[in-house]
């Protein structure tokens, strides 16, 4: 009874109202003037509404009184409908967007105590949201990021916002998974802390592919030994700490020899074998061994000085002296000496370049006293005495041959891997001594360098290739082929021999660009500036380039972007063991996969077996180049790739 007093029936508001019964269900049902339903389902409409209704509209006619008031209500609650309806769409779509997303989505309160989760924790942690509330990050993380895990907390905490931060963790069910983290705190108006809110994601597979990339970067891939990177990062922190120590380097002695004979496959074993032994001699006495390339090594004995230092490093030979090393696939076993140069720190040079380059010249040193023997830096002036005659020798052979003309082009077809056939061709320079010999380059251009002479070889060569591009075409010979040309770090590191090969290009507009030069990576990195612009000005002219050994330096995928080549040759050392090496396998795909990302032609160097041929096509590789398809040979008789003759076989 209460209520109908305060209440109107539907007929009492049309009298009230002068509104036909009709018109108010109208707008009931549009929600202009709302009603109460009782339980038999009669409208009740409130009795304070429906008076001030009528007041307002005293002394009009029915259409004046509520027309343009009811209008207006009727319109603004149409838009607060659809603005709320939006808003709980957009809610509907925003938590699905979160439910559904693999990213985890959380939020914390001001203690890092989880408050949300959305049902990608199942992925990260390995449990349900609800088994993850009022726990942390810091449950789960691994022992060894304890220290980083705290400071990263406070430095958010002081921040107020922290991205791309990497920790690894252990998840419920027992196995670690990297994660990144990207957070955010929010505060009130007084900077107390609320709450904390981010995104995480697992990305275990990025880690540890940065990690392999990483590994393979400073440790050497046949041998699984630290690299000369690792050497320069590791003599660079001793000398920094102020503690003393000496560096080795150890070259095996004429073991081209033991190559020639029984193959550079057998060779890699038998330096496994090699690395073996100086490691396990170096570990006693808390060394570490490294490998520098090829068949030098190096070792770093912290604390030693002289003469202990030299008597640790003959120890090392005389263990590899009489350790018997089996032949590859053969019943007879070979020892092996080797020849050693010692520099000590900080004595020896205070900086690891000049330590470091100390010991490469007692090495060599050694050498030339007739191999076999350890030399300490500084030791014999009569024995640097006799190593810079030689290189005096070596200046007036050298001009002797550039003044003769005797420098000759090799060449070795860069192959299309699908049908073998000739696509494209590397000029390889070599020298004829007064005998009619071909020296090879590894004779000559590392003390052509040293003596400042590289460029003008470098220059003869582009020329000589010129002249040859030239009557071939006249000839009616041309393919259409490129033909790469590697230049010296030291020639394009001189703005006087650049500019002068500037000039020889720009008067050879009818060949330049078949002419692809070719920059090592390791030449590369040494100057980025200076190589980028050496790029720049080259490519002007229609000129490519390529990058030749790419990936054995320890910042392949960074600086790649900067150096706008147009070629990548991988380094032969990952090619040459893809049959029997995974992570040479992984690392090449990743190689290839970078390279077709940037747009780069992929050519893959040392390729000397079928097989390999296979896993390069299988890896979208389309190019080769290597003994399997032909050994370099002299520049006027390379062409179809067939067997190697005898001859060209000698002259490599």
């Amino acid at each position: 009874m209460a209520r109908d007093k305060l209440e109107y029936s539907i007929q009492d508001v049309s009298e009230k109202l002068g509104i036909p019964v009709q018109k108010l269900r109208r707008w009931d049902a549009q929600g202009v003037l709302v009603a109460r339903r009782t339980e038999g389902g009669h409208r009740r409409y409130s009795k304070e509404a429906v008076d001030q209704l009528a007041a307002t509209t005293t002394g009009t006619t029915t259409d004046e009184k509520f027309g343009e008031g009811f209008e207006t209500a009727r319109r603004t609650l149409k838009e607060k409908r659809r603005v709320i309806q939006l808003l709980v769409e957009t809610q509907d779509r925003f938590r699905d967007l979160v439910e559904t997303s693999h990213d985890l989505i959380w939020i914390t309160d001001p203690q890092g105590r989880f408050e949300y989760l959305n049902a990608a924790s199942q992925e990260i942690f390995g449990l349900k949201p609800d088994q993850l509330r009022h726990r942390c990050f810091f449950d789960f993380e691994h022992e060894t990021a304890h220290v980083a895990n705290r400071r990263f907390f406070n430095t958010l905490k002081k921040r107020g916002e922290y991205r791309n931060y990497n920790t690894l963790i252990v998840a419920a069910d027992g196995t670690e998974r990297w994660v990144g983290i990207n957070a955010r705190v929010s505060k009130d108006d007084n900077g107390t802390i609320l709450s904390i809110r981010g995104t995480a994601r697992d990305v275990t597979e990025q880690q540890r592919a940065a990690q392999q990339i990483e590994y393979f970067a400073t440790h050497d891939p046949l041998t699984g030994l630290p690299n000369r990177v690792s050497l320069q990062r590791a003599v660079e922190r001793a000398l920094e700490s102020g503690g003393n120590g000496a560096v080795a380097f150890i070259d095996l002695d004429h073991f081209r020899y033991v190559n020639d004979n029984v193959g550079h496959r057998r060779g890699d074993q038998i330096l496994l074998s090699v690395a073996g032994v100086m490691k396990e001699s170096a570990e006693a006495r808390s060394a570490t061994v490294y490998r520098l390339g090829g068949d030098e090594f190096a070792i770093l004995f912290p604390g030693l000085m002289r003469p202990e230092a030299a008597d640790a490093v003959e120890a090392v030979l005389d263990r590899l002296r009489h350790f018997p090393i089996p032949m590859p696939g053969e019943a007879r076993v070979i020892s092996l000496t080797a020849s050693a140069g010692v520099a000590l720190f900080p004595f020896h040079g205070s900086e690891a370049p000049s330590l470091l380059a100390a010991a490469d010249i007692a090495m060599y040193q050694a050498k030339d006293s007739g191999r076999n023997r350890v030399v300490l830096y500084g030791q014999d002036g009569g024995e640097a005495l006799k190593s810079t005659h030689k290189r005096v020798l070596w200046a007036k052979q050298l001009r002797e041959t550039l003044d003769d003309d005797r420098i000759v082009l090799f060449a070795q077809p860069v192959v299309r891997l699908s049908d073998r056939a000739p696509a494209h061709r590397e000029v390889l320079v070599r020298l004829e001594d007064i005998d009619g010999r071909i020296v090879p380059p590894t004779q000559f251009i590392e003390v052509a360098e040293s003596l400042g002479m590289v460029q003008e070889i470098d220059r003869r060569v582009v020329e000589k290739l010129i002249a040859h591009l030239r009557a071939e075409a006249a000839a009616g010979r041309g393919d259409g082929g490129r033909w790469f040309v590697n230049l010296s770090r030291v020639s394009i590191s001189d703005p006087r021999w650049t500019q002068s090969l500037y000039q020889l290009l720009t008067g050879a507009a009818d060949v330049r660009n078949q002419i692809v030069f070719e920059i090592t990576e390791a030449a590369a990195m040494i100057e980025v500036s200076i190589t980028k612009s050496f790029i720049r000005e080259l490519k002007q002219l229609g000129c490519p380039f390529a990058l030749d050994n790419f990936g054995a330096g320890f910042s392949s995928f960074y600086y790649l972007r900067q150096f706008d080549v147009d070629y990548l040759k991988i380094d032969g050392n990952f090619v040459r063991d893809l049959t029997r090496d995974e992570a040479n396998r992984i690392f090449v795909r990743a190689l290839r996969e970078v390279g077709q990302g940037l747009s780069k032609q992929v050519i893959a160097k040392w390729v000397e077996t079928p097989e390999i041929v296979s896993l390069l096509l299988g890896m979208g590789i389309e190019y080769g180049q290597g003994y399997l398809f032909q050994h370099p040979s002299p520049l006027a008789s390379v062409g179809t790739a067939t067997a190697p003759t005898r001859a060209a076989r000698s002259a490599s």
